[in-house]
């Protein structure tokens, strides 16, 4: 990933945020026949290891489990807030007619050693903890003992958990840190109004 210095991304609390607010990862892998790439929801521990773990669980019927080996090398990718800049939306484009559209966007790519665990209490303890994470703002949260055991305990055998031990993350902010202050919150504003409100917010200027 192409990294220039302002838009680095090192603060492990933001890399964090980003995964949890954003936890749908392309899990990109490589196998005989090559690169791939699977999108998965993924429970994000950041306590254990010296840069976390990863958590997810695929269907049985997806090869990726057999394809790659406990301890082949991955890297999920977590694509934040992201939108189509303007260049209309910087007061001094109107000034000087020196600005071009661009994109700004968060992400982070997670590297690590992928783990398979075709284990039932694996994937028990891993769906239960992303049912209660995604779950939780609902008046009436759903959980695994609102349906019958045996249908559960069905659907537990029809998945096989994943677990990558992280080595590194890289994050990339692009929040229009290279312009003038009056063109961050320009730009901010405009993105505000077109229901972008969460990129808004990260690209405006400190007090």
């Amino acid at each position: 990933m192409y990294l220039p210095a302002h838009f680095a991304e090192t603060r492990p609390e933001q890399l964090h945020r980003i995964i949890r607010e954003h936890p749908l990862g392309a899990l990109v892998t490589h196998g005989a026949a090559g690169l791939d790439a699977d999108h998965l929801p993924f429970e994000f521990d950041a306590d254990t290891g010296p840069h976390g773990v990863l958590l997810a669980h695929v269907a049985r019927a997806n090869p990726l489990w057999q394809r790659c080996a406990t301890g082949s090398p991955a890297m999920v990718i977590f694509g934040g807030a992201q939108a189509y800049i303007s260049p209309s939306w910087y007061p001094s484009k109107h000034e000087a007619h020196r600005q071009v559209p661009t994109w700004n966007y968060e992400v982070v790519h997670a590297h690590g050693v992928l783990t398979v665990h075709d284990d039932e209490r694996f994937v028990r303890r891993i769906v239960a903890r992303l049912t209660r994470r995604h779950e939780a703002a609902e008046s009436r949260p759903w959980k695994m003992g609102d349906s019958a055991p045996e249908f559960i305990d069905g659907l537990l055998k029809s998945i096989v958990g994943i677990e990558i031990a992280l080595t590194s993350l890289v994050g990339k902010a692009k929040l229009s840190q290279n312009k003038e202050a009056r063109d961050r919150a320009g730009a901010a504003e405009q993105l505000q109004a077109r229901g972008h409100g969460e990129l808004a917010g990260l690209m405006r200027p400190a007090d």
